[in-house]
């Protein structure tokens, strides 16, 4: 299996159309098609229903995008690596995943502070919930991952960063709560709430957020669930219902609409920078390890 066939099936499942992709990929139509069914040979799987004028992945075909995307990432970090060793100093890509959080801003000033000294190295940040960061840390794909409690550390070395997230309540600044300076939980019941899909988990053994919410969780009116916020606030913009979240992730200036409000009792959120253990890093990685370790401890 090559690389470039693979580079070959991700532009054809992208434009959904062989003619597409060879115009893109300044192939003959011809030589895609034959490279596409030699690739399905060698798999022993179809990868594409072919209409007459379109393709479309099969579930075979999607597993194989997936898989293509992270054999590819990680052919490109390898060249990246090795491209960085030329004697001119620390250089190359750090890949740093995360989920929504202020305390990202720690992140940054690291970032901002390594690039003054080692100005050949680039930082590649990646946006999701722990589910999505853990998979990419697993995989090797990331270097680092910002993981926000409740989170399974125990894959994994880390630093406690010293912020705490405050969790609330995302409403209309017109909404019938707006006017209370903290919420409890029996303001919530029988309201529409959407809540996040990492923490209306029980799957850990220590979940403040669920000890907050408690068992009468059929009290309450769960509108649905989202993984980053920004979706779940336009559906509280647009009067779907309230959003439990963490304070200072969606825009509550003035003429946004919305206001943020803590629980009551506060519950926070601890916050770790976690990598795997035994992990080989790359020497720009080295670098970003340890000014973590240097300004975090451990």
């Amino acid at each position: 299996m090559e690389l470039r066939v693979l580079k070959y099936f991700l532009a054809v499942a992208r434009e959904g159309s062989v003619t597409g992709a060879a115009n893109l990929l300044h192939v003959t139509q011809p030589t895609l098609s034959r490279q596409l069914m030699d690739l399905e040979d060698e798999l022993g799987h179809k990868l594409f229903e072919r209409g007459s004028h379109s393709v479309r992945l099969t579930e075979d075909g999607v597993l194989l995008r997936k898989r293509a995307e992270e054999i590819l990432d990680m052919a490109d970090r390898t060249l990246s690596e090795f491209s960085s060793r030329d004697g001119r100093g620390v250089g190359g890509d750090v890949y740093i995943g995360g989920g929504e959080t202020y305390a990202m801003k720690r992140i940054g000033e690291m970032v901002r502070d390594l690039r003054r000294s080692h100005p050949r190295i680039k930082f590649n940040l990646y946006s999701g919930n722990a589910d999505d960061v853990t998979e990419k840390l697993d995989k090797g794909l990331l270097d680092f991952g910002l993981l926000i409690q409740p989170a399974d550390l125990s894959k994994y070395d880390y630093v406690n960063l010293p912020d705490r997230d405050v969790w609330g309540v995302l409403m209309r600044s017109d909404s019938q709560l707006a006017a209370r300076k903290r919420i409890q939980k029996k303001d919530l019941f029988g309201l529409p709430i959407f809540v996040s899909r990492q923490v209306s988990r029980r799957a850990y053994s220590k979940n403040d957020l669920l000890e907050w919410l408690g068992e009468d969780l059929d009290r309450f009116d769960i509108a649905g669930t989202y993984n980053l916020i920004y979706n779940a606030g336009v559906m509280v913009r647009e009067g779907v219902g309230y959003a439990i979240t963490l304070d200072k992730l969606a825009d509550t200036g003035e003429g946004s609409g919305l206001c943020f409000r803590p629980l009551m009792p506060k519950v926070e959120a601890g916050l770790n920078v976690v990598w795997k253990k035994d992990r080989y890093f790359s020497e720009a990685a080295k670098v970003f390890l340890s000014e973590l370790k240097s300004r975090f401890g451990r």
